[in-house]
């Protein structure tokens, strides 16, 4: 059995003395450093559902002979239940990793996970011509590799495993170009995670080319080199089913209004972190969910018919006059920018409206002004943050106080409401004396 669990998970064979714990609530098993004298203990991880092997360096065992399995390591290996393996700093030597991949078909394995690991070597993955695998999630999160660019006929023999992968995520791993030809392998992926490198415009649309990702969804491209919007929008136009991008902490720019039409199927955009002064246009039609949070916007003139999420944090807004073009808005984040007040005769407009964050405003709390977010505060709409991040800046004698004690008296705030009546009552009775 434990020879049979060997062909399973090889990798988790390294050098140094280790051994593997079971946590049996979490059903996670992590092994460290598991050397051949201490492999018996991998024998408890049997039940695990998570199994984890950190530490060591395989190139040693890569040329290790595998030979196809007996019909009971086959039945063992379909019996067991782990569903997620993460191989963590680790050297794996990929000839290594091209022979064992092939024995996962008789697993359930689900998700597979390399951190922080180097790959070595190169291999033909002729082993795994046709081969179709169970796992469907692959994240490989700060690993080292030879470039991907040249290594295309070698992919090609994954191409029936990668046809059917879901979740890939390939996160800071200094990936600076992604060949079309590695794209066009994954025929049904729907989410792609590249945040964290070093892809620049120029790299973009060979690596979203004609027949790349048809099938995706999602994508991130977070914290790389992006600069421009318009290219942007350009490269990523053969992705006719994309729903949710991810542009976050790329350091954009607006430049002129650009004629590249976005996908009507785009719900999702995050511009947070981008160094924005101005909206960039245009945006895509169709959006629900818009984060334009740390950047520096003074103003926002958008329409956006269909939006119900709008995070704007940590901006330079004075006001909210935009809203009046987000009539199916749900969602409104507001905090940490210039704002002194948060009209009620607005706010009111959005009938959708369930949750706003305006916290740590320089809320000028005149009558008016105060008056307008206690009323927001009293729909239940201004979350936890209220009343202890809801402070006073003006006027001075209302300063550094939270906007829930500022009074609100009709006498106090609006003396008019009051004095017109008695003008009214004393003329009357002036003309009936008369």
């Amino acid at each position: 059995m434990i020879g049979a669990v060997l062909l399973l998970l090889p990798l988790g064979l390294v050098q140094g003395g280790g051994r593997c714990v079971l946590n049996r609530t979490e059903e996670r098993c992590v092994c460290r450093r598991l050397a051949e004298d201490s492999v018996d203990s991998i024998v408890q991880c049997l039940p695990a559902s998570v199994v984890e092997f950190w530490g060591g360096d395989l190139q040693r065992y890569a040329a290790l002979p595998i030979g196809d399995l007996q019909p009971s390591a086959i039945d063992m290996l379909e019996s067991l239940s782990i569903r997620k393996l993460v191989f963590g700093d680790l050297l794996v030597p990929e000839e290594l990793l091209a022979r064992v991949l092939k024995f996962f078909s008789y697993t359930q394995v689900q998700e597979l996970v390399f951190e922080s690991c180097a790959f070595v070597g190169s291999s033909d993955w002729a082993d795994m011509d046709g081969q179709d695998l169970p796992v469907r999630t692959l994240r490989l999160h700060n690993v080292t590799s030879a470039p991907l660019t040249g290594r295309e006929q070698g992919f090609s023999s994954l191409r029936r495993w990668l046809g059917s992968l879901q979740e890939l995520a390939l996160t800071r791993s200094h990936l600076s170009a992604l060949p079309c030809a590695v794209g066009r392998l994954f025929s049904t992926l729907r989410s792609l995670d590249l945040a964290h490198n070093s892809l620049a415009d120029s790299g973009l649309a060979a690596a979203f080319c004609q027949g790349a990702f048809p099938q995706l969804r999602a994508l991130s491209l977070q914290s790389n080199h992006l600069l421009s919007f318009h290219g942007l929008c350009q490269s990523l136009q053969l992705l006719p089913e994309l729903q949710q991008l991810d542009i976050s902490r790329n350091n954009l720019t607006a430049g002129l209004a650009s004629s590249c039409q976005w996908q009507m199927s785009l719900r999702s955009l995050n511009l947070s972190d981008t160094g924005l002064d101005e909206v960039l246009t245009p945006l895509p039609p169709n959006l629900e969910v818009l984060d334009m949070s740390c950047n520096h916007l003074r103003t926002l003139d958008i329409s956006l018919g269909s939006l119900k999420m709008l995070l704007l944090s940590q901006n330079m807004l004075q006001d909210v006059s935009f809203l009046r073009n987000c009539p199916m808005l749900e969602v409104l984040y507001l905090d940490d920018n210039l704002l002194s007040e948060l009209p009620w005769d607005k706010l009111q407009l959005l009938r959708h409206l369930r949750d706003v964050a305006a916290a740590g405003n320089p809320y000028n709390c005149s009558c008016s002004g105060a008056g307008e977010i206690q009323r927001l505060a009293a729909t239940g709409h201004l979350g936890p943050a209220w009343p202890r991040d809801y402070v006073c800046h003006s006027p001075p004698r209302y300063q550094h106080v939270l906007v829930k004690d500022v009074s609100v008296s009709v006498l106090r705030c609006n003396s008019a409401a009051v004095i017109a009546p008695i003008c009214i009552l004393l003329a009357v009775l002036c003309v009936a004396g008369v």
